[in-house]
């Protein structure tokens, strides 16, 4: 018999919900949307703050890593999610003694107040208090609009077996986060906007520098993270289209491939982050922006698919 899948469902079912309170246990609707905090009373909020200390103070030595520093930075989520195994998780599952809950519901609710005031203090998230406590969202205001952030529910996820063997506690921090409320204005102007970038008929790797020196010499280098000739090549790229976002600050290279279709970011530094989406060789890709938003409209097997995310990338 093969060994039962530990989803995020499973995790919650069996090692957190009995630990719930009574009147809350079966009803996880109310758990995660009645404010347990009406009042706002201070000493709550204090309470949430203390957990994330202790959390700051203690995981580095039970991760076996001693020297990590959770300094509530965003790198500290990084580093902190980067230390989450499968050989970890599993050990904790484990009983420490009768009646009481395994290590991993201690170390997963106050993990989960830790990355949420994180989240508090860098960048102006508010708690939005619920019980019990771990089940408290972080309201989150951005240039990608308002949202209630379930840092738990980031916790139970990134634990299953399906995401367990990679960073995702980390790639949601990055995307629900970082990403959001990236200061994009700061961003130097490489051209002005209006400035025009015709296609690129015939993609080679040196025939998109001769293109890229010929109509924008201000940027002087795609930097060392752009992809290698011998793998743009690979890519098979059937023509590259450039888009100016964000009044100049970033240029957009986008074009389609047996594959689907591969958009690439560059600021005046070159290369920032790529997308892949796959698609269907026809009708073609389209790219449109719209103020923060920026859409990638792709056709999937007949069926028109959006997506959308702020113009400096998901």
């Amino acid at each position: 018999m093969s060994a039962e899948k530990r989803t995020a469902e499973l995790l919650f079912a069996r090692f957190f919900q009995p630990y719930y309170p009574k009147d809350v246990r079966f009803d996880l609707q109310k758990a995660r949307t009645e404010d347990a905090n009406p009042g706002k009373n201070p000493a709550i909020l204090a309470q949430i703050d203390e957990i994330a200390a202790t959390f700051a103070h203690l995981a580095p030595k039970v991760l076996g890593a001693p020297d990590l520093a959770l300094d509530y930075s965003d790198a500290s989520v990084h580093r902190l999610g980067a230390r989450l195994t499968r050989e970890k998780r599993d050990a904790w599952l484990e009983p420490q003694a009768k009646g009481e809950p395994p290590f991993l519901v201690q170390f997963v609710t106050h993990g989960a107040l830790y990355v949420g005031a994180c989240v508090v203090k860098n960048h102006g998230g508010e708690w939005q208090v619920r019980r019990p406590l771990w089940e408290s969202l972080v309201r989150l205001t951005s240039r990608a609009g308002t949202g209630d952030l379930s840092i738990f529910g980031w916790w139970l996820k990134a634990l299953s077996d399906d995401e367990i063997d990679h960073p995702r506690l980390v790639d949601r921090y990055r995307t629900h986060v970082e990403v959001p409320t990236f200061d994009a204005d700061a961003l130097p102007v490489i051209a002005k906007p209006d400035r025009r970038m015709p296609r690129l008929a015939k993609v080679r790797y040196d025939l998109l520098y001769k293109h890229l020196r010929a109509h924008l010499p201000e940027l002087r280098d795609v930097g060392d993270d752009f992809p290698s000739a011998e793998r743009f090549t690979e890519l098979g790229f059937k023509w590259l289209d450039f888009v100016w976002l964000g009044g100049g600050r970033m240029l957009l290279m986008h074009g389609p491939t047996p594959e689907g279709v591969h958009l690439f970011w560059l600021d005046a530094k070159g290369f920032v982050k790529s997308a892949f989406y796959p698609a269907d060789g026809f009708p073609a890709h389209v790219v449109e922006t719209d103020g923060d938003k920026l859409r990638v409209i792709v056709s999937i097997q007949g069926q028109m698919q959006v997506h959308e995310m702020l113009w400096w990338g998901a």
